[in-house]
C-alpha cells in the first residue's frame, strides 16, 4: 500500500464508478485530478479553476459537504454531483467531488423540428439520435427531424433504461433494435427494425453490453 500512489488509488477507485460516475479532485484553487465516465463528462482539466457556483466551490466555501443539481449554466451540462471536502491537518485541503448525470424528471416527449414547424415525439418512439455533419437528427418511425441539442445532451434527457449510447455519433433505443452482429470494423453492428445499421464503437462496447446484459 504505501507505494501506491494517490493519482493510482483514484483510478483504481474511478474505474469502479466509471460507467456513471465522473471524480474530480481539487485543492482550495483549482482541480488536481479528474476522470470522466461514459455518462457525463465536465471536460474538466488538471489546473482548471475551481469555478463559482460548482458543488465543488461550494463545499470548499462552505466547509461542509454538499450535494445539489448543477444546471448547464456551469458546465455547458446539468449534472448532479457530491463535494466533500477534506482537510490536511487542521487546514483545509480542497475536496473531492462525484459527478452523476442528470436524469430526466418528468418529460416524456422529444419535440423535434420540421420544415413545417415542431413535432413532438414519444421517447418511445424514438429509434435512434445521430449526430451527421455537426446537426443532431431524431429518427422516429417513419420520420426525421432535427434537434437543438447535441448527443450528450441527450444523453441526460432519454431515460437511460431505454436509450444506450452506443458510438460517438449515436444514441440508440434498446427496444428497437431487431439484431445484434459482430462486425470487423467495429465491435458490433446493431440492425434497427427500420433496416438502419448502426455501429457499436470500441470505447462502448463494454458498457453497451453490460447495459444489455451479452
Amino acid at each position: 500500500m504505501e507505494n501506491l500512489s494517490l493519482s493510482s488509488l483514484l483510478d483504481v477507485i474511478g474505474e469502479l464508478l466509471s460507467d456513471e460516475v465522473s471524480i474530480a479532485v481539487s485543492n482550495t484553487e483549482e482541480y488536481l485530478y479528474y476522470l470522466p465516465s461514459k455518462r457525463v463528462d465536465l471536460k474538466i482539466r488538471q489546473g482548471d479553476l475551481v469555478k463559482e457556483g460548482t458543488i465543488a466551490y461550494k463545499a470548499i466555501s462552505q466547509k461542509q459537504k454538499v450535494s445539489e443539481f448543477i444546471n448547464r449554466d456551469v458546465f455547458g451540462v446539468p449534472y448532479h454531483g457530491m463535494a466533500v471536502p477534506f482537510y490536511d491537518g487542521k487546514l483545509l485541503g480542497g475536496c473531492v467531488t462525484a459527478i452523476y448525470p442528470a436524469y430526466t424528471d418528468g418529460k416524456s416527449v422529444v419535440t423535434v423540428k420540421t420544415n413545417d414547424g415542431w413535432i413532438p415525439v414519444p421517447f418511445a418512439d424514438v429509434k435512434y439520435v445521430e449526430v451527421n455533419d455537426r446537426k443532431t437528427y431524431v429518427v422516429a418511425e417513419g420520420f426525421l427531424g432535427t434537434h437543438k441539442n447535441t448527443l450528450q445532451e441527450f444523453e441526460y434527457l432519454l431515460p437511460r433504461e431505454s436509450f444506450v449510447r452506443c458510438h460517438r455519433s449515436f444514441i440508440v433505443n434498446v427496444h428497437h433494435i431487431k439484431g445484434i452482429y459482430p462486425d470487423s470494423h467495429s465491435t458490433f453492428v446493431l440492425e434497427m427494425n427500420n433496416e438502419t445499421r448502426i455501429p457499436v464503437s470500441q470505447s462502448y462496447s463494454s458498457y453497451f453490453r453490460k447495459l444489455l446484459g451479452f
